[in-house]
């Protein structure tokens, strides 16, 4: 293969692992390079996990690629930009994967206005056409349609991939064998611009892993009353999730936070108490396999959405359903 490589690139998250979507980027990262015509390189950026060899043989990657340095230790953006436009000044890739967190949208902008080169956020495909045009789609207006964009030319193209958007896939046939190397950059003369005095901490599941998700809304009037969300949530062996404005009043804490700014979920069931279903919201959720809702207002978005739905009060469905849980046990 001639053509410049697809490069996956991961990096530490704040439980200090290699993000859980790494193996749906590099599925995804592994289709465009083989419509190119170009290797597939899987860069870690800091310490590699342990079973780094192992995810990339599965996932076909030619070349495992590392780079280190102390000033990376923080997760700090000027260091990881740097780094980043050092690596694409040295290996020129044609496209450029991250899985999309909080920490890559503040890298990706950064390097595309570094390198002067395309950049998409919210993507949930990449497809390569004749003459090496990357056609990428990206979930827009709060994921209620889809956007197709166009990069064309020499330079480097970024595309950040919405978590859940892609199916992890092992490569057909045999394993990959990829070779190992250390990519040398200087970051000596970078000086953070913006101090972390706390870091984020996450501990326990992830929402976006739950099989079951039972989130709350407005609709429950108070913030004592968010306790039943968490109560059927338990009841049910599910997880605790809230729309934006609960988080934006400090009901809960923003790692509850299901939607376009929150998480991406992908559960079997999700139960929306006292939610309307605004396209943000739902770009966070419109991916359950069952959707149930319970709103007072009988024309609430969330019922276009919803396979089961119960026109009533929250607060008064909410207890039933938890009595009703407890006893099938």
């Amino acid at each position: 293969m001639t053509s410049a490589a697809v490069v996956v690139c991961t990096w530490r998250g704040v439980r200090g692992e290699i993000p859980e979507e790494t193996e749906a980027a590099l599925t995804l990262g592994r289709k465009v390079s083989s419509a190119l015509g170009a290797d597939l390189h899987w860069l870690v950026v800091g310490t590699a996990p342990e079973a780094d060899a192992e995810i990339a043989a599965r996932q076909g990657v030619a070349a495992l690629e590392r780079i280190e340095d102390a000033k990376l230790a923080g997760g700090q953006a000027d260091a990881f930009v740097e780094a980043m436009a050092q690596y694409c000044a040295q290996r020129s890739p044609r496209l450029l994967l991250f899985n999309q967190t909080f920490d890559t949208r503040l890298v990706a902008a950064r390097l595309a206005g570094r390198l002067g080169s395309g950049a998409v956020m919210n993507g949930v495909d990449v497809e390569a056409e004749a003459g090496g045009r990357l056609r990428v789609t990206a979930a827009a207006y709060g994921g209620d349609t889809r956007v197709v964009y166009e990069l064309a030319g020499e330079k480097s193209c970024i595309v950040a991939l919405l978590a859940n958007a892609v199916v992890p896939q092992p490569v057909e046939g045999a394993a990959s064998s990829p070779t190992r190397s250390d990519v040398a950059v200087d970051l000596s003369g970078v000086e953070e611009r913006i101090r972390v005095l706390e870091p984020a901490r996450a501990e326990g599941l992830r929402l976006e892993d739950a099989e079951i998700i039972v989130a709350g809304g407005r609709g429950l009037s108070s913030p004592e009353n968010y306790k039943l969300v968490e109560q059927l949530a338990e009841a049910l062996g599910g997880m605790a999730g809230a729309s934006r404005p609960l988080v934006d009043d400090g009901w809960v804490d923003s790692s509850r936070q299901v939607g376009l700014t929150g998480k991406i979920t992908r559960p079997g069931l999700y139960i929306a108490a006292g939610i309307s279903g605004a396209s943000q919201h739902m770009a966070g959720c419109a991916a359950a396999k069952t959707i149930a809702a319970i709103n007072t207002d009988p024309d609430a978005a969330i019922f276009r959405y919803a396979r089961y739905g119960i026109v009533g009060d929250c607060l008064e469905i909410l207890p039933e359903l938890i009595r009703a849980a407890k006893q099938g046990r």
